[in-house]
C-alpha cells in the first residue's frame, strides 16, 4: 500500500463583491437561530421517530388516497426482478447484464450506497465508461445532446452481474493508497484513495483510452423538494466566469430530457446529469437493472452490438406491460414515491454547539456553494408547492481538485467538476445505513474525511478548516454538519 504526505497549505477565502466576504471581516452573526431551520423540508418534513427508516417516510402534506400510492411505489422499489421468462410477467426481465436486482439494494433503506466490503463485488457502487470524444462529440456534449462516448465494447457501464448463460462484464476490484493530512492542535487525518481496477473481462479487451467513474448511489430524501426549486433561484448563482473574483465559479449543467424532450437544467445525480426525477428514475431501471421502461424502451439495457449473448437472451416484454419490462403504471409510481419522499425534522437545531458550528461553516466559506435555503415554485404538486426547504446545495457544477477528479466527461462536466451534494440528511447517513461511506465514491470515512479531500474551488475553505481552525472550532463544524 502506498503513502504519500499531503501538505496544506493555509489560505484564507479570497475577497469577494459578491457571494462572500473575506474570512478576515466581520461577516453576519450566523450563530443565531434562523427560523424554520429544524424543519429542512419545509412544513412537508417528517417528524417521525429517528430510526434506521429515516429517509423512507413520505412528506407530510400527502392526502390518504397519495399515501396510498406512495406505499404502492415503495412495494415496486423494493420489488426484486427475475430473469425472463417466468411465471411473474410483472417482475421478469433483469438485465441481461445488471448491477443490481432491485432499487433499494443500491439506495440502502433509501439512503446511499457503499463501496464493497472485502472481497464482494459491489452492488450500490458503479463504474461509469466512456472514451475520449471526437471534436464534433464534444460539441453535443457541451450543448447538452450527449451525455458521453461509451466504450464500444462495454457500453456506458460496467455490469458486473448477469442472468444465465450470458457473461458478466467484468469484475470490480479496489485497492487504496494512504494520504495523511496533518490540522492544527496536532492532528492527523489518514485518508484513503482508492484505485480500480477491472477483472475477469467478459467481453474481451476494453479500449485503451478507457475512462473510468466510479459512483456509489446517493440518497433519495427530497429529492421532489430539489425538483420543485424554480430553475431561475439556481442559475441566479451560476458564475462560470468568477466575475466576482470570489474564487467560486458554478455553472450550471445542461442536459437532454427524455422525459421532456427538451433541454433543462441538470439536478440530479453525481454531475447534475439528469433533469427530471423521471430521467433519473427510468435511466437508472434501463442502466442498472436492465429494465426497459418508457423513457429507454430497449429491453436489453446497456448491451451494446458487440454483446450477442445478450442480445439474444430472452427479454419479459409482455403485451400487459405495454410490451415493455416495466409499464408507465410502474413507473408513475415509483416516480411518485422518489418525489414524495420525505426529509427529517433536525433534533438539535437550536442546540448551542450546533450554532457555532454553523457559523463556522459560513466562516469558512463553505455556504458559497452548499446554498442553504430555497422556496419551492408554485408550479409543483400542491404537496411540494411554496416551502421553504434547507438542502444545503447549489445543484452547480464545480472544481474539486486533482484529488477528486477523474478523467470522464459528462455533457459539459468535466472530469474534476461535481455538482455540490445537498447535505440535509448528513447526520442520519451511518444509522440509514452503516456501511455508507461519504463522496461520490464512497471513499471518505468520516465526514472530516470528506472535508479534507475538496479541492479546486472548495481548496480554501478546506484549508481554512484543517489550518485556521482550532480542534474545538473543527468540532463544532462537524457537530453542526451532523445535526442536519
Amino acid at each position: 500500500m502506498g503513502r504519500a504526505s499531503l501538505a496544506l497549505l493555509c489560505i484564507a477565502v479570497q475577497p469577494s463583491s459578491g457571494r462572500a466576504a473575506p474570512v478576515d471581516a466581520p461577516l453576519p452573526d450566523h450563530s443565531l437561530y434562523q427560523q424554520g431551520e429544524e424543519m429542512p423540508g419545509g412544513t412537508a418534513s417528517h417528524q417521525n421517530a429517528l430510526s434506521r427508516d429515516s429517509f423512507s417516510h413520505p412528506v407530510t402534506t400527502l392526502t390518504l388516497a397519495q399515501r396510498l400510492d406512495f406505499r404502492l411505489g415503495d412495494a415496486l422499489f423494493r420489488k426484486l426482478w427475475v430473469a425472463a421468462p417466468s411465471s411473474t410477467t410483472a417482475s421478469d426481465g433483469l438485465g441481461p447484464l445488471f448491477n443490481a436486482r432491485f432499487c433499494q439494494s443500491c439506495h440502502v433503506r433509501d439512503g446511499r450506497g457503499h463501496p464493497p466490503v472485502a472481497n464482494e463485488q459491489p452492488t450500490a457502487l458503479f463504474l461509469r465508461l466512456s472514451i475520449p470524444p471526437a471534436r464534433p462529440q464534444q460539441q453535443q456534449m457541451y450543448s447538452g445532446h450527449l451525455a458521453s462516448v461509451p466504450d464500444p465494447v462495454y457500453g456506458s457501464q460496467l455490469q458486473n452481474f448477469s442472468v444465465q448463460n450470458v457473461p458478466a462484464e467484468g469484475k470490480v476490484r479496489i485497492q487504496h493508497e494512504e494520504i495523511t493530512v496533518t490540522m492544527t492542535g496536532n492532528e492527523q487525518g489518514v485518508l484513503l484513495k482508492p484505485v480500480y481496477h477491472i477483472d475477469a473481462l467478459g467481453y474481451g479487451p476494453m479500449h485503451p483510452q478507457l475512462r473510468l467513474s466510479p459512483r456509489v448511489a446517493p440518497p433519495m430524501l427530497g429529492l421532489g423538494l430539489l425538483e420543485a426549486i424554480p430553475a431561475e433561484q439556481i442559475l441566479a448563482r451560476e458564475d462560470p466566469e468568477d466575475s466576482n473574483n470570489d474564487g467560486i465559479s458554478g455553472r450550471a449543467q445542461w442536459v437532454w430530457s427524455s422525459a421532456e424532450q427538451r433541454l433543462m437544467l441538470g439536478r440530479f445525480g453525481w454531475k447534475a446529469g439528469n433533469a427530471t426525477l423521471a430521467d433519473q428514475n427510468n435511466s437508472a431501471l434501463a442502466n442498472d437493472i436492465g429494465i426497459g421502461n418508457p423513457l429507454f424502451p430497449s429491453a436489453y439495457g446497456d448491451c451494446t452490438v458487440a454483446q450477442q449473448a445478450c442480445l439474444t437472451a430472452h427479454n419479459g416484454n409482455t403485451p400487459a406491460q405495454e410490451n415493455l419490462e416495466a409499464a408507465s403504471t410502474m413507473t408513475d409510481l415509483l416516480l411518485f414515491y422518489a418525489r414524495h419522499l420525505g426529509v427529517p425534522a433536525r433534533q438539535d437545531a437550536r442546540d448551542e454547539e450546533v450554532l457555532a458550528g454553523k457559523q463556522q461553516f459560513h466562516q469558512a466559506g463553505c455556504a458559497q456553494c452548499h446554498t442553504p435555503t430555497y422556496t419551492t415554485s408554485t408550479d409543483t404538486t400542491p404537496a411540494l408547492a411554496q416551502q421553504t426547504i434547507w438542502p444545503y446545495s447549489d445543484l452547480l457544477l464545480h472544481d474539486m481538485g486533482p484529488g477528486l477528479a477523474d478523467e470522464h466527461q459528462e455533457y459539459r462536466a468535466a472530469g474534476h467538476e461535481w455538482r455540490t451534494a445537498p447535505l440535509w440528511g448528513l447526520g442520519h447517513t451511518r444509522r440509514i445505513n452503516p456501511k455508507a461511506g461519504y463522496l461520490h465514491d464512497g471513499r471518505a470515512r468520516t465526514v472530516l474525511e470528506a472535508i479534507l479531500w475538496h479541492g479546486g474551488e472548495a481548496e480554501a475553505a478546506r484549508n481554512h478548516v484543517a489550518q485556521r481552525m482550532t480542534p474545538t472550532q473543527r468540532q463544532q463544524l462537524l457537530t453542526f454538519l451532523e445535526s442536519l
